[in-house]
Order: C-alpha cells, then structure tokens, then sequence
C-alpha cells in the first residue's frame, strides 16, 4: 500500500526535524528546507523542496510544485518553517519586520491555500500550523513574531469553518501552540529569561522537541478525526 505523502516545511532542525523523526516510516515525507545543504539528517526515502520563503517569488514556485508533483497524493501539511528577530519593536528594521511576516505568515497562507485546492480535489487531508504561547500571551520584543503567531491560530480556525462551509468534511485543519520548547531558537535566550520562564511552567521543565513531535504523529492519525479547527497548547501549563 503507497504511502499517505506529509510536507513538513522548516524539517533541517530543531522541531521539523523531530517530525521527520517520528513520522518517518509511517509517510511519505516531503521535507522542506532554505537550501539543502541546511540538512544533517535526511529520513530515508524523503524527497527535499528547497525554497526560501522570504522571497515571494520562491514561495510560489514551491507551492506550484507542490501541486504539480504531489497533488493526487498530499495527505497533509505541517507549517513548522519559522524565524524571529527579537528587539523592540522601535528599533526593528522593516527588512527583519518583512522577512518575519513572509516566512511565518504569508508562506503558511499561499502553502494552504495550495493545500486546500488539493484536498477539495480529493475530498481529504490535514493541515497543522506550528503557532506558538506567545500567539496568545505576548511577549516583550517578540511583538511581530507575536503577531505572525497568532495569525496562524486565526487562519487555522477560519480555513477548518471554510472547508465544512464548501462541504469538505474531510479536511481538517488545527494549530498547535508549542510552549517553551529546548531548539536552537530558544538557545538563543539569556539565561536569565530562562529562569524566569521555568518559574511561570508548573511542569517545572522545558519542552522537549519530541513532546510536539508526538503530538503531531496523533494528530495525523485517524484517532484524531474529531479534532478540528481548534489550537493545542503544549507548554506544561504555561500561560
């Protein structure tokens, strides 16, 4: 029996990475990255899309071929590819600002927009975009990451009432909102707004990378089938 296809964008590291992991196997994986050379562990049998979403121009080839090369069998989507810039908003430069709403938000858009073409056409597929805490809380120097974030969760609700609307009960779409999860991102923090976060979790621990993969892998699954249009907070209680 063929393979149910799975495109994961961002999957070189950090959280695509884990996906790829543990979805691999069971799918067919199409796993995106900027460049290929960004890969240091490839899953068996997956094909590579490469494209770097803060060019609108490589954004549409990619979702041309998306449609053109896996469009009788894309099963689901997973818009994991993200970036931040973290300052204050008055010191952003409009190229960061820029880059931020092109790759965290516009490329989810244009890519399910892609998507829901193809699952009307089949009458089934999934959609899960990786939002994040700081969609729904905020943060401090993080306004436009913030923003971009919460507008996954928006897009997901509204495209999941869009698909029962056109009487595509078949396709589903969701947001997960991973918490303060160990990637190279969060790496990145000062320790000193890492002890303040681990003070706010009541898991009294950091995400793990596997945590969100897992949850993935269920929410592909068929035991999921009633788990639409909905955002899924994983951040061991954080908010």
């Amino acid at each position: 029996m063929e393979k149910k296809k799975v495109l994961i964008t961002g999957a070189s590291k950090g959280l695509g990475l884990a996906i790829s992991k543990k979805l691999s196997g069971e799918y067919a994986l199409i796993l995106h990255a900027t460049k290929k050379e960004s890969f240091t562990h490839i899953e068996p049998g997956s094909e590579i899309l490469c494209a770097d979403f803060s060019d609108p121009d490589q954004l549409t080839s990619f979702c041309k071929t998306l449609k053109k090369e896996h469009g009788d069998s894309l099963y689901a989507v997973i818009n994991n590819a993200g970036l931040t810039f973290d300052k204050p908003l008055n010191f952003q430069p409009e190229r960061e600002i820029d880059a931020m709403l092109n790759v965290n938000l516009r490329a989810p858009i244009m890519i399910c927009k892609t998507a829901m073409k193809i699952f009307g056409l089949n009458n089934s597929g999934v959609i899960i975009n990786i939002s994040s805490v700081v969609g729904e809380s905020g943060n401090a120097f993080q306004s436009v990451y913030a923003a971009t974030k919460a507008g996954l969760t928006a897009l997901s609700r509204s495209l999941a009432q869009e698909a029962a609307a056109l009487n595509s009960n078949n396709i589903r779409v969701l947001s997960v909102s991973p918490g303060f999860i160990e990637t190279d991102m969060t790496a990145a923090i000062p320790q000193t707004i890492k002890d303040k976060y681990l003070n706010m979790i009541p898991a009294k621990r950091f995400g793990k990378v596997d945590d969100i993969a897992d949850a993935i892998a269920f929410l592909l699954s068929d035991k999921a089938s009633y788990i639409n249009g909905t955002n899924i907070h994983i951040n061991g209680g954080l908010l």
